[in-house]
């Protein structure tokens, strides 16, 4: 797709789909009707870790030959800012920053060629909706989050928790209305949307009254909420299936208040030694959560850098510098993640998944043979430290890393080039491989689908996802 696609045409699509969802009735599961669907799951929940903005591959899991900065720099020869460092295991290095994940690839594995879609002009959050839920927009149906379809088809693993947990994302920021636009359960109904928990350290908040509401005043708003939606005709607030959809959410969130499972929001009890492994700030406090929440039974949890133009992993200038710090922020969090799973007996059962919408490189945007336009300016020399590092969006490698869920430990999977273009050369992993890998590892053929207003709606595009099963132990 080479069309020029803009933000207003994406919220207008994407709009659209959000209406014809809640006018749709109940989406019925058909996956029994498939032949050979029965998996055996090798895991029981998911972690998505998502670096949003676009991680660089070459600065980070999959790096090249390192050239220092020199004023007066060809950004031809600059393929990695950072020097490679060992990792735990034989044949695989990181970049220099990253060393605590690097000692826990023993218990891993790790993609070097997820390959984006190509979805013409580039744009960050229609490059995230094709991650998060396998079709690229537009979509004609509201298309399910992945971690709805996995709420809805497997249920939760406690009752009392949300199924579907994300953390660190805001909606005050810019394309907020974008981003919105797949954070949703689609035609699956509310109850299946995620339990939004924007800022982690001060999660505790999002499992009580608001502020200056008795638990009473609380139950009492439930109850008139609950004949509001009950005494409203059909249509008003969606379809009988929806409203009844959202009459399960009220009663879901009400458990939560009142169970001791809520206590896992609260890292306020988290020893002091732990915590502070984890504090580097509001990434790391998730990882926190998310394994808290993984140890009282959460099914789904998405931990976020968060995505905001122009910051984070969105390195459009000074991407050295920054990838410094946005190194920190994940390295011991994410790798102290792995081990304490891996210390309780959950790591086997819970697939991690750190990932990214797209990498980035000095020179191209897009990929080679798909080429698109430029969105940031890179000058012939490097005058300034704000022109080292990797500012273009390219589509055509990238670094997906798995912990545990039966996956291999130690093992690296595909091949990139060692000159630019940094591109895949072999087995390269494209997002309905990658979502039909996930599903896979939870025991959810590739091919389950929904029946939608009478047509097939599958969990893998088309249901022809297939896994890569060589990452499996």
């Amino acid at each position: 797709m080479n069309t020029l696609y803009n933000r207003r045409d994406f919220l207008k699509t994407c709009s659209a789909a959000t209406l014809a969802a809640l006018a749709a009735g109940e989406a019925r599961l058909a996956a029994a009707a498939v032949p050979g669907n029965t998996l055996v799951p090798r895991a029981e929940r998911v972690i998505v870790l998502w670096m949003a903005g676009g991680m660089a591959h070459t600065e980070t899991f999959d790096p090249k030959r390192y050239t220092p900065f020199e004023t007066g720099l060809d950004p031809n020869a600059v393929l990695s800012t950072f020097p490679a460092v060992e990792t735990a295991v034989d044949g695989i290095k990181f970049s220099e920053g990253l060393e605590k994940i690097g000692q826990v690839m023993d218990r891993g594995a790790l993609i070097k060629t997820y390959t984006a879609g190509d979805l013409g002009f580039i744009l960050h959050s229609r490059h995230q909706y094709h991650w998060h839920t396998g079709y690229a927009p537009p979509q004609t149906t509201a298309p399910p989050h992945i971690g709805a379809m996995i709420a809805k088809t497997l249920g939760p693993l406690n009752p009392d928790v949300p199924a579907f947990i994300d953390i660190g994302q805001t909606f005050n920021v810019g394309e907020a209305e974008e981003l919105k636009a797949f954070h949703t359960a689609g035609f699956l109904g509310g109850e299946f949307g995620p339990f939004f928990v924007p800022n982690p350290g001060d999660a505790k908040s999002s499992v009580e009254p608001p502020a200056g509401m008795t638990f009473s005043r609380f139950e009492n708003r439930a109850k008139a909420y609950k004949k509001l939606v009950e005494a409203s005709p059909v249509g008003i607030y969606g379809t009988a299936y929806q409203q009844e959809s959202m009459l399960r959410s009220m009663e879901n969130a009400y458990r939560l208040l009142t169970s001791p499972a809520k206590k896992a929001f609260d890292l306020a009890d988290e020893p002091r030694e732990s915590y502070g492994i984890y504090n580097t700030g509001r990434f790391g406090q998730g990882c926190l959560l998310a394994r808290r929440l993984c140890e009282v039974g959460a099914r789904f949890i998405e931990v976020t850098t968060e995505y905001e133009p122009f910051k984070h992993w969105d390195t459009h200038e000074n991407g050295h510098e920054r990838m410094v710090d946005l190194k920190r922020v994940i390295d011991a969090p994410v790798a102290q993640l792995v081990k304490d799973l891996d210390d309780r007996g959950l790591l086997d059962s819970t697939l991690i998944i750190l990932a990214t919408e797209f990498s980035r490189d000095m020179v191209t945007e897009g990929k080679p043979g798909k080429v698109v336009k430029d969105q940031v300016e890179v000058p012939t020399v490097m005058t300034e430290t704000k022109h080292y590092g990797m500012h273009r969006h390219f589509t055509d490698a990238g670094s997906v890393l798995l912990f545990g869920g039966g996956v291999k430990r130690g093992y690296q999977y595909g091949e990139t080039a060692d000159e630019r273009p940094v591109k895949t050369i072999k087995d390269p992993v494209h997002i309905e491989a990658l979502h039909a890998t996930m599903y896979t590892a939870l025991g959810i053929a590739p091919d389950t689908h929904y029946i939608v207003e009478d047509r097939p709606f599958y969990v893998t595009k088309d249901g022809l996802g297939v896994p890569v099963m060589d990452v499996f132990a």
